[in-house]
């Protein structure tokens, strides 16, 4: 008989933006992945989607930058993993046709770095931020 997957994971998605079309379930997919690739078997975990102005609002509130950004997260617990995290829609939108990927496919990598973050990864080097986009390419893609 195999053994059963242990994991307890409670993943909210919140939408606080003007857009509609929200692939809550790739998302949270996505989220469930990079959990399950670092070995984490309980989590509670938030995302919420704002426009632009709301996540430039939180990203000078808290970080002291004036500017949007396209996720930041809040670590709330470490045992058992509790955060939430942010993600601008409207920076996801701009950065899918940059990168010429689906705006679900940006969403769903921005989800898996924030979740990242939340797990201790940092991004704050060049060798850092090419470790988190290579976890992120294998979560989403797996």
């Amino acid at each position: 008989m195999s053994e059963k997957n242990k994991e307890n994971y409670g993943i909210m998605i919140m939408n606080d933006s003007n857009h509609t079309r929200i692939p809550k379930a790739k998302i949270t997919q996505a989220i469930t992945r990079t959990l399950q690739g670092e070995s984490i078997t309980v989590a509670d975990i938030c995302v919420i989607l704002l426009n632009d102005k709301k996540i430039h609002e939180m990203n000078r509130k808290f970080l002291q930058h004036d500017y949007p950004t396209d996720v930041i997260t809040f670590p709330l617990e470490d045992n058992p993993l509790e955060g939430e995290i942010y993600i601008s829609i409207d920076t996801a939108i701009e950065q899918a046709r940059d990168y010429n990927v689906s705006v679900a496919q940006e969403l769903m990598r921005l989800a898996a770095h924030g979740t990242l973050h939340l797990i201790g990864y940092d991004d704050s080097t060049d060798e850092e931020r090419a470790r988190m986009s290579e976890l992120e390419t294998l979560y989403i893609e797996s």
